[in-house]
């Protein structure tokens, strides 16, 4: 009878003990699940050209998965089109479908996502998940260059440096990119590297005229 008791005594303890961890469990469990906040669009186009994209996605546990899809798929907006699409290609937080992935990042592109038509001339360029073909790159980098997005004028007279793309379009690219404005030394020195590539593949008058402040037609 008195070890009956004993049991009793314990087992009481024991769910007693249980009962007072149960807030400190459930706020832990709340700490680690804490709900996420879509990104906004100036957040998302940060992480995109900072290429943390990606990394973000994974830090915040895969959270946000069914409302990027969402903002891809049904609200068709470009740099949720671009993060699915990217997601898909890579299989983060998701099955991989690179067939789907690219096609997202056509379809923002098509609606004027400077970012997703220089991610797709860098697939070109490298043959990442696509043929090679350099030249497709070139054309996705011309409206991306055209709308001054640096890295895809940088990259752009580097291909035409190397000779791809229509020697019609070096003498635009040639002045956009020598025109621009470097945040930084080392940026600066490498397009000046790049100019120079490509002006030794131009007259001398063309490399003057893109030289100048307003490119006027010949």
């Amino acid at each position: 009878m008195q070890v009956f008791t004993l049991l009793s005594l314990r087992v009481v303890m024991l769910r007693t003990a249980l009962v007072a961890l149960l807030p400190l469990v459930s706020s832990m469990c709340f700490a680690q699940t804490q709900a996420v906040d879509i990104y906004s669009q100036d957040q998302l186009l940060d992480l995109i050209r900072s290429d943390q994209y990606l990394a973000k996605v994974k830090r915040d546990d895969c959270q946000l998965v069914q409302d990027i899809e969402a903002r891809a798929q049904v609200l068709k907006q470009p740099l949720y089109q671009f993060l699915w699409g990217e997601m898909l290609n890579h299989g983060t937080c998701v099955k991989a479908n690179p067939v789907k992935g690219i096609a997202l990042l056509r379809d923002s592109a098509e609606q004027g996502s400077s970012e997703a038509m220089l991610k797709l001339a860098e697939y070109y360029q490298s043959g990442k998940f696509v043929i090679r073909n350099k030249d497709r790159a070139v054309h996705y980098l011309l409206p991306a260059a055209a709308s001054g997005d640096l890295p895809a004028r940088m990259m752009l007279v580097r291909l035409f440096g190397e000779g791809y793309g229509s020697p019609r379009d070096y003498e635009m690219a040639y002045h956009w990119l020598y025109n621009d404005v470097f945040a930084d030394e080392a940026t600066k020195k490498k397009a000046l590297s790049l100019l120079q590539v490509l002006a030794a593949k131009m007259p001398p008058s063309a490399v003057a005229r893109a030289q100048q402040e307003q490119l006027r037609t010949r």
